[in-house]
């Protein structure tokens, strides 16, 4: 016999586990909520492919983490990813204008009517296609290996 009250709180917490999300299980909900950043798996672990070296993914890192929405780019200045990362801002702009060059970023100047020149925004156009390309391929030798179902991560949406 199954009491009344456990049943209850068994659908609480499920409502509970569903409202925070895998990350937030696997972080914590003040971790989560306090921030956090999507970069697919296959850019990093494609870093070699893409000639991205670790400093470049953690600027790339810094980056994401303003980009809150689809249409809305992000505009951190250097200054801000330098300080965040103990970097010369001068070290931040070469590997930013390194990432720019191999078609992976890209600057678009921003100006104010009344303040002038501001931090650039960023798109990142080249990234995106470039490791579309490399998961397509991944996907393909996952299913020439007869493994057709996807984590589970990329079905929820969830970051691994």
């Amino acid at each position: 016999m199954v009491k009344p009250n456990a049943k209850k709180k068994k659908t609480d917490e499920e409502a509970e586990a569903q409202k925070l999300g895998t990350n937030a299980k696997k972080w914590g909900e003040p971790l989560i909520l306090a921030g956090w950043t999507c970069l697919p798996n296959v850019v990093f672990q494609n870093q070699k492919e893409l000639d991205l070296s670790p400093t470049d993914i953690n600027i790339l890192l810094h980056l994401l983490s303003y980009w809150w929405e689809p249409g809305s780019l992000p505009h951190p200045s250097k200054v801000t990813i330098a300080g965040q990362m103990d970097m010369d801002p001068r070290s931040v702009q070469r590997r930013i204008a390194a990432m720019e060059q191999k078609g992976l970023i890209a600057r678009v100047g921003r100006n104010g009517p009344s303040r002038g020149t501001q931090s650039n925004f960023y798109r990142f156009d080249g990234l995106i296609e470039k490791a579309t390309e490399l998961a397509k391929s991944a996907l393909k030798k996952r299913e020439e290996r007869g493994n057709k179902k996807a984590p589970a991560a990329a079905e929820t949406g969830e970051a691994a």
